[in-house]
């Protein structure tokens, strides 16, 4: 089987990618516990609701729909696709998001820098998803394809997982090594966004009056998918989707910490951790740090 090989520049891109995969959630981990004296339960609870409502029962649902006559409908429209996965992706996270918060509040307290932590996990488990397992999926396969072992992976297979397999052989060779990169920068936003949408929940079960911040969590994070899934369904080039993500993350993250600031100067006693003295909550400054 005569094929190319994956260029040496993605290959190094790629294990980058990897390794970032891991440093993410880990830094996150250190930085919130370290520093802000977080709880460590609300990172694990973070990775379990990301593995359970969207890797088992999103996805489950999301297979049924696609193998239906009602999949083949949303796939031939860029603006319905993007509808749907918008408002998938915004109700199961954040219903997910504010079980495990209410456990998080009735086991820890009304710590508030505990919703910085279970975004972290949250949001930390997808990175290690998306680009730490995958991409070592990926280095995988490039070393097979430049060792010449290819086909040895395509043995056993033929039809359509042939012809799928190829297609990610072929995307492997073809995709220029800077894409990798800017995958990374896609989890940083991602990240900063579940920090902040973790903040508004949070309040939304801890503080009175503030309820309507749960609803107004979920419609972000379906309008910020839907906004994604939109441009990349109209051809953007990855760099122009990413700027648009950015921009988006950066005002999530503002409209959030203008929150954080508001509730913290309304009740600056409500939070039992000792050492949040700062106008803006020092466990905050994680996502000012991604802002910048």
């Amino acid at each position: 089987m005569m094929i190319g090989t994956v260029p040496k520049e993605s290959i190094i891109s790629i294990g980058i990618a990897c390794i970032s995969g891991i440093v993410i959630p880990v830094a996150l981990f250190i930085y919130f516990k370290a520093k802000r004296k977080a709880d460590a339960m609300p990172f694990f609870m973070g990775c379990l609701v990301f593995f359970v409502f969207v890797m088992l029962l999103e996805s489950g649902i999301n297979a049924a729909v696609f193998a239906s006559d009602v999949g083949k409908t949303l796939r031939d429209s860029v603006v319905l696709y993007a509808i749907y996965g918008g408002v998938m992706a915004g109700l199961f996270e954040e219903v997910g998001r504010y079980l495990a918060l209410r456990l998080v509040k009735r086991r820890k307290g009304l710590r508030d820098v505990n919703s910085l932590m279970y975004g972290a996990g949250h949001g930390g488990f997808e990175a290690m998803m998306l680009l730490g397992v995958s991409m070592f999926g990926n280095l995988t396969y490039a070393a097979a394809i430049n060792s010449g072992r290819l086909e040895e992976l395509t043995s056993q297979l033929s039809g359509e997982s042939l012809e799928q397999f190829m297609n990610t052989v072929n995307v492997l060779i073809t995709t220029p090594s800077y894409t990798y990169y800017i995958s990374i920068a896609e989890r940083i936003f991602a990240v900063a966004i579940h920090l902040s949408l973790s903040v508004l929940v949070w309040f939304a079960i801890t503080r009175k009056g503030k309820g309507h911040l749960f609803p107004l969590a979920i419609l972000i994070h379906a309008a910020v998918d839907f906004v994604t899934a939109l441009v990349a369904g109209l051809g953007v080039p990855a760099v122009g989707i990413e700027a648009i993500v950015a921009g988006m993350a950066v005002a999530v993250v503002f409209f959030a910490r203008t929150v954080w600031r508001k509730i913290k100067a309304e009740s600056p006693d409500a939070d039992d951790t000792s050492d949040d003295t700062s106008d803006d909550g020092p466990s905050y400054s994680g996502i000012r740090r991604l802002q910048r």
